[in-house]
């Protein structure tokens, strides 16, 4: 038999190691994803509870921070998060600049997904918990929101998906997420179908289970409240 070409074997480790690369990048993908979606969980029930007070004021900055945020591009929070405050003397780490701007966003989106589903319980649960004599914490704490989350985690686990999505903008302030590993390796390979085919790949294997568990959530909670 002939022996292979030189440097084949080379060739085949060098195509295995982008491969790991791009496996490796994304648990920062990951790993950007839960920061977010834990620190938009901690800003937006509290955004939410005032969305849904009784005091105009607090509705009124909750509302004003919701639609400021969702009427700005989120590549515009990341750009004032890491370049901005870099400006002003505050030099973040692309991970915490990046964390810091998906929470912001989160928290947003969040507060809305769940003032709504604070409002879907039904007005009688408000009423019978006025006559049980329970103040606005009880209420909340025994009555309200248990009932709120049952609604709400199907749509929260299907903004999942758009959180994870989203962190592919963090390479724009140098944050090595998957997308930008894709395209590190691209510089190198020129191969962008072979290259960007993986990405996306690795992308729905992340995302395709958040979008079942959502549906199936979803059918699960409306079998409970049939």
């Amino acid at each position: 038999r002939a022996p292979p070409p030189a440097g084949h074997a080379a060739v085949i480790q060098l195509s295995a190691n982008h491969v790991l690369y791009l496996v490796e990048a994304a648990r920062w993908t990951i790993l950007l994803s839960l920061i977010a979606f834990a620190g938009g969980a901690l800003v937006g029930l509290p955004l939410a509870l005032m969305r849904v007070s009784r005091l105009r004021l607090l509705r009124g900055l909750a509302s004003a921070y919701i639609q400021i945020i969702q009427g700005t591009p989120l590549l515009i929070v990341l750009f004032l998060s890491y370049f901005g405050l870099g400006i002003v003397g505050f030099k973040l780490d692309p991970l915490v600049a990046a964390g810091l701007s998906l929470t912001i966003y989160a928290a947003a989106f969040l507060a809305e997904i769940w003032r709504g589903c604070i409002e879907a319980v039904p007005k009688t649960q408000w009423e019978a918990s006025d006559c049980l004599g329970l103040n606005a914490f009880q209420q909340y704490a025994y009555v309200i929101l248990p009932q709120a989350v049952r609604i709400a985690t199907p749509p929260t686990v299907g903004f999942m998906v758009q959180i994870v999505k989203n962190t592919s903008l963090a390479s724009v302030i140098g944050f090595v997420e998957l997308a930008r590993a894709g395209q590190i390796v691209n510089n190198s390979t020129f191969e962008p179908f072979a290259i960007f085919a993986i990405v996306g790949a690795i992308y729905f294997a992340i995302c395709y289970p958040l979008s079942l568990a959502s549906r199936h959530l979803e059918r699960k909670a409306h079998a409970g409240r049939s």
